[in-house]
């Protein structure tokens, strides 16, 4: 029943081109978007010899090349398809591939003798892939990853109809002819299509918050932020020490010498210098307990 409706469908498109009357030198169609596609290449060829030598801004060449644009549709969304598991809106996909069927048919010479729809494709294609690439991820990565992570997607798809479910990184490798390494990359690369909230509650099951924050589960302090904190709390108390005492400490905690190649270095016994250093540290401590 379907193909018997698809059919009339095609007949009435074709009767439509057929007896309406001619607007501008071309066939007047209605309903244009609805052309059934081996009638859109054949009308397509006509509408191109047209357009180029009607005159732009005029209504005979807007009408020409609005016409192609929906006769053309067909090709954006077969080109969409093969974006279909993406998490975006089909008619948003539609509509950014539509950017790309108007680019190629501004820019489509027909004198070159090319067919219209090889040339199409590639621009509704990267128009699309573009509007991945520039909107949709989460995190900046370079393009050869963000073209990979489209490739594993169909290669999962490929490979969980021929029975594999979830597909290791060996199948994937050997289905798409790539190292394992590159693969990983991939799929590391991948983790930034989708970004999550850190404040988001944590789900405890069941539907049921745990009372919890993302932020909470993920992270550690880091060791190293203590130690930048005292440095710079350091900095102005070392500017307070003798010119001697600050070489003691630069010898013994900056170039890790002990105390008898400082007392040697500054002329000084390896008491002595033990006595100023214990000061000196005490000096320090102090300072930092009183910012405190």
């Amino acid at each position: 029943m379907a193909t018997a409706a698809a059919q009339d469908l095609r007949a009435t498109n074709r009767a439509e081109v057929q007896d309406a009357p001619p607007a501008g030198g071309l066939p007047s169609i209605e309903e244009a978007h609805r052309v059934a596609p081996k009638d859109a290449r054949r009308l397509s060829k006509l509408f191109f010899e047209r357009l180029g030598e009607l005159e732009e801004g005029t209504a005979d060449h807007q009408y020409a090349r609005n016409t192609l644009i929906e006769m053309n549709l067909s090709l954006v969304r077969y080109a969409a398809s093969r974006f279909r598991s993406s998490a975006q809106e089909m008619d948003d996909i539609v509509q950014v591939g539509t950017i790309g069927l108007i680019k190629a048919i501004d820019r489509f010479d027909i004198s070159l003798e090319n067919e219209f729809t090889t040339f199409a494709v590639p621009y509704i294609v990267g128009e699309i892939k573009r509007f991945f690439r520039d909107t949709t991820w989460s995190v900046h990565v370079p393009r050869r990853l963000q073209e990979l992570r489209v490739n594993m997607a169909r290669a999962r798809e490929e490979l969980a109809a021929a029975g594999n479910h979830e597909p290791s990184v060996a199948d994937l490798a050997a289905h798409l002819r790539l190292g394992e390494d590159e693969v990983i990359e991939g799929l590391v690369a991948g983790n930034g299509y989708h970004a999550d909230s850190l404040d988001r509650p944590v789900d405890a099951g069941g539907g049921r918050q745990s009372g919890g924050l993302i932020a909470d589960l993920i992270g550690d302090e880091d060791p190293a932020l203590a130690l930048a904190e005292n440095l710079h709390a350091l900095k102005p108390l070392l500017a307070q020490l003798d010119d001697r005492d600050r070489r003691i400490i630069e010898l013994r905690f900056g170039a890790e010498r002990t105390q008898s190649e400082i007392g040697a270095e500054l002329g000084l016994s390896q008491m002595h210098v033990s006595r100023l250093l214990s000061r000196a540290c005490r000096t320090l401590r102090e300072g930092l307990l009183a910012e405190g």
